[in-house]
């Protein structure tokens, strides 16, 4: 192919996604004197496999990073000399963009913008590709016999394509202000080996091989058109070498098909009937009925589709049979309106031990990942019983005991780990077996009877603390699974900034401040290195008590057991409240860290008086100071406020301590006449 443009040093963002796979590959076959640097942050639709052919090419390079991180772009473009950038990288799926918007935002419009904005500070790109979508133009008339140009109004109609748009904006701007030699792309709908099976393509190839109904949105009357992976890659090896800087190119193809005849013809390559296997499911909140391009632009620079559809469809069949588990577990995926960012859980299986030997891989920046994810909306349809599945450890312990009478009151399926956590084999198999959706941590040492176990007992507390918990951390981001993990708030105490009684709590970005007991150190530690995992959900409990005042973790239970209390206010958490709410957040896909006790505060003395109105008018007991106190314990106590304004706005209905005191515990257990 003759040449205009010749790059150097490629860096190509999401390149173990689907599309950019095969483009890099294609290059990388093609071009063995360019150097080729891929981008990608791994999400649940990336799969390392997907880059196995250039794996063992000298002139590749695989980076582990997300395009958001400003300082790990510019670090890239400047170490590797970058000239040319195909970006790729984006959150795609439409029907996931119906229920987390915000995580296309970031990625689609914020990571294109972290982009663009190291290109003008670097100041030597010489092409950047920007990769959007046909779904910027809005939905085509069905009559229409003239398809979208790249000169059409961009009419946007989903989230992910208003995003795209955006980012195209963006794109445009960079190139009319700051100079960049910038060139957009705009695409049919792609199929072929190695999509993530939330398409419809592969979702319905894989339900076919095992014989399951395929779901059609709406009556299935919606055109699409498809193109071919291998000459989508051809068609972008063109725009690189022979794009115009400063212009858009659709590539398109003007064959079209209905949903329901691509679900029947792949019906026919599996001698399945279509009127007992094809299934007629709700809508999409809107589903553009139609998309076409003209792809004439393209046509001049020299590219042709290539590939019938006839001739594709079976490959890709071929290749799905042959690769059944190529992405593990994609039973999530598989449904009819999968939410990928809302329910975790899809295996992006790939064997680091393939890919360590030859593929570069450098430390990822989180520094400016969000800790948080919006969650769901609240008007999304309800889980299906049987798309939900929670691993627990913990069994043995109080709030792991609860978790499992909460699951079967709301018939959520689960089992308890049987692995040990510092025992990754162990975990590994854990998950293999259950096929979680979620994962949920109670374990952990917290002191035998009482934290002051801690001191004597080192070794074996930070090895449950801290080596298990971020043993289990990375197991499940590595299988694509939101840890939901029982912390505590003990890693607080009153000081200068918040005071006693001052209403001033601590927030969930506050850096820890007590080190009174080696528990507390622990917790700490490990809380700070869990930032680092975007999958995991921290909720610091405090001095928990539920409506069983005979357990003997219950805080409740211990003061009024105790010869002599200290009197000062407290956050504390009300399991039978804040536990069902902990799963609920897991439904929501909430992560980062969150202070998981009720508003407010309430002392000693306080909940003792409750105990004597509600419970026996005739308790008696009597106070020390904490200088007092620490004449009989080996470690100070943690005593603070923490803010819980953000639990709050996520969950109004979320009761003050002392209100939720006397509704989950004192009047379910009311003795006197109170």
């Amino acid at each position: 192919m003759a040449t205009n443009y010749k790059p150097k040093n490629i860096l190509i963002t999401g390149a173990a996604g689907f599309i950019a796979s095969h483009v890099c590959n294609r290059l990388i076959r093609n071009y063995p004197e360019y150097n080729i640097v891929v981008l990608d942050k791994l999400d649940y639709c990336s799969n390392l496999k997907n880059l196995l052919p250039s794996r063992s090419s000298p002139n590749f390079k695989f980076i582990k990073g997300d395009i958001g991180s400003a300082d790990l772009v510019n670090f890239i473009l400047l170490t590797e000399s970058i000239d040319t950038i195909m970006h790729f990288a984006a959150q795609t799926h439409v029907d996931n963009s119906f229920g987390n918007s915000f995580e296309f935002t970031k990625n689609n419009i914020y990571g294109t913008h972290v982009l663009l904005e190291a290109c003008k500070v670097t100041g030597q790109i010489r092409r950047f590709i920007h990769v959007s979508t046909d779904e910027v133009y809005g939905e085509t008339e069905e009559d229409a016999v003239d398809g979208n140009h790249e000169a059409s109004q961009l009419l946007p109609t989903n989230p992910y394509s208003a995003t795209k748009a955006g980012a195209e904006m963006l794109v445009m701007a960079y190139g009319r202000s700051y100079g960049l030699p910038v060139i957009t792309t705009r695409g049919n709908n792609v199929y072929g080996p190695n999509q993530f099976p939330e398409k419809l393509i592969p979702k319905f190839i894989l339900l076919a091989m095992e014989g399951k109904p395929l779901p059609i949105h709406g009556d299935g009357s919606n055109v699409r058109s498809y193109l071919y992976c291998e000459d989508v890659a051809e068609a972008f090896e063109v725009i690189l070498h022979k794009g115009e800087v400063g212009h858009v190119y659709n590539i398109g193809t003007k064959r079209e098909r209905r949903v329901i005849d691509v679900a029947k013809e792949i019906c026919s390559l599996f001698s399945m009937n279509p009127d007992t296997h094809i299934k007629y499911v709700e809508n999409r909140p809107f589903n553009d009925q139609r998309y076409f391009l003209d792809d004439e632009k393209l046509k001049v620079l020299g590219w042709a589709e290539r590939t019938t559809w006839g001739e594709g469809l079976k490959k890709t069949m071929e290749w799905y049979v042959k690769n059944p588990d190529w992405w593990g577990d994609v039973s999530g995926a598989l449904l009819p309106h999968p939410r990928m960012l809302m329910v975790p859980g899809i295996e992006r299986q790939f064997d680091g031990s393939d890919a360590s030997d030859s593929i570069s891989a450098f430390a990822v920046d989180k520094s400016t990942q969000s800790q948080n994810v919006v969650p769901a909306s609240r008007n999304d349809p309800p889980a299906q019983k049987s798309s939900l599945k929670f691993l627990i450890y913990g069994r043995t312990g109080w709030i792991g005991g609860l978790l499992g009478k909460i699951c079967e009151k709301q018939s959520i399926p689960y089992e308890y780990g049987k692995g040990r956590l510092e025992n990754r084999s162990q975990l590994l198999a854990d998950i293999q077996s259950t096929k979680p959706t979620h994962v949920f941590n109670a374990a952990g040492v917290t002191g035998r009877p009482n934290v002051d176990w801690c001191e004597s007992h080192k070794p074996e507390t930070i090895r449950a603390n801290v080596v298990g918990t971020l043993t289990l951390a990375d197991v499940c981001r590595e299988h694509g699974l939101l840890l939901m993990n029982y912390a505590t708030g003990c890693i607080f105490e009153y000081n200068d900034a918040h005071p006693i009684r001052s209403g001033i709590g601590f927030k969930e970005e506050d850096t820890p401040n007590f080190i009174g007991s080696f528990y507390s150190k622990t917790k700490a530690m490990v809380e700070e290195l869990l930032k680092e995992y975007d999958n995991v959900c921290t909720l610091r409990v405090r001095m928990p008590i539920s409506s069983d005042l005979n357990n003997p973790r219950n805080f409740i239970t211990k003061i009024t057991r105790y010869d002599k209390v200290v009197d000062i206010p407290n956050s504390m958490t009300i399991l039978d409240e804040l536990l069902p709410i902990s799963v609920e957040m897991a439904k929501r896909n909430c992560r980062g860290i969150w202070n998981f006790t009720n508003p407010g505060v309430v002392s000693h003395n306080e909940i003792l008086e409750m105990y004597k109105k509600y419970m026996d008018p005739n308790f008696q007991w009597s106070n020390f100071t904490l200088e007092e106190q620490a004449k009989v314990i080996v470690a100070p106590r943690s005593n603070n406020e923490m803010d819980a304004s953000k639990l709050k706005n996520e969950f109004p209905e979320l009761l003050s301590i002392k209100d939720s005191l006397i509704k989950y515990v004192f009047e379910p257990n009311k003795k006197t006449s109170a």
